[in-house]
């Protein structure tokens, strides 16, 4: 994501981050909300969970991010909605980057 970036650029992204610290249980994005931060997995377990349908009564597990993992770029690149809930596993430490 960031490998066009130069070394310079870089460097400007991750002065601008800031370090979000997770328990077990803790949701960082949820379907439908608005989205303003990108968030990179520096340690821990998220899973990534979505309502595919209407009539779903429970959401469907799509994947885990783990450590060098990042989510909600689409949000700030379209400028939509949190396409899914991301809530941690494990203790996780996340870098985000906001808009």
């Amino acid at each position: 994501m960031f490998s066009a970036l130069s070394e310079a650029e870089l460097k400007i992204v991750i002065g601008a981050m800031q370090s979000v610290k997770l328990k077990v249980g803790d949701v960082v994005i949820k379907e439908g909300d608005d989205g303003d931060n990108l968030y990179v997995v520096e340690s821990g377990v998220l899973k990534c969970t979505k309502f595919l349908k209407k009539e779903d009564t429970a959401p469907t597990h799509l994947k885990n991010y783990e450590p060098g993992d990042a989510f909600g770029e689409l949000a700030l690149l379209y400028n939509c909605p949190r396409a899914a809930t991301i809530e941690a596993t494990k203790d996780a430490e996340l870098w985000s980057l906001d808009r």
